[in-house]
């Protein structure tokens, strides 16, 4: 290769001969997360799917109460989605457990999503009143407010579960890399 000259004999020592120097905080890849394609589980993404028709069908319903109710349902099934894809069963207790509703259990399995859990557990009982056909259960400003509230939360669910960060492993004992200007031996 005309133009490249080939590093000295000193150089390589110095590099280690593999390569760069080492950086003491170590390579690149461990100091940042980085997005990676993560398989939810096909429940969970069947589940946000459902919340994605649910919403477009919401955004063209033509009375108030249809629209809210139905957008309600679409951020269930949101939730629902994300209890799929991290919920831990709950170990067997002697007696039956209080049946909870999702967004009582959302912030114990999800901590980050626990504001948009009292966002749409507050409007359950609007969405069961709109849901029964009582009239302006649900006005035309309630139900826009909503489907923006739903789009938003149903983003950020299908990024979390779809997108998410793959941090770096602890390193274990045995992993030793060389200390910042330690000659590697070459030979």
């Amino acid at each position: 290769m005309a133009g490249h000259k080939a590093p000295t004999a000193a150089a390589t020592r110095r590099r280690g001969a593999t390569g760069p120097a080492p950086s003491p905080t170590g390579p690149a890849s461990d100091i940042h997360p980085v997005l990676r394609r993560a398989g939810a589980p096909p429940a969970a993404l069947d589940l946000l799917a459902q919340a994605r028709a649910g919403l477009d069908e919401a955004s063209v319903l033509e009375t108030s109460n249809e629209r809210y109710a139905t957008a309600h349902l679409a951020a269930l099934r949101t939730a629902a989605a994300v209890l799929a894809a991290r919920g831990r069963p709950e170990p067997t207790p002697r007696r039956r457990a209080k049946i909870r509703s999702a967004w009582e259990v959302l912030p114990e399995i999800a901590p980050e999503l626990a504001e948009w859990s009292i966002l749409f557990a507050s409007g359950a009982t609007k969405r069961a009143r709109a849901e029964a056909g009582i009239r302006d259960a649900a006005t035309a400003r309630d139900a826009d407010d909503l489907l923006r509230d739903v789009a938003m939360f149903l983003r950020l669910v299908e990024r979390t579960l779809v997108l998410q960060p793959v941090l770096p492993q602890p390193r274990r004992e045995g992993d030793e890399r060389p200390s910042p200007g330690k000659v590697q031996d070459a030979g």
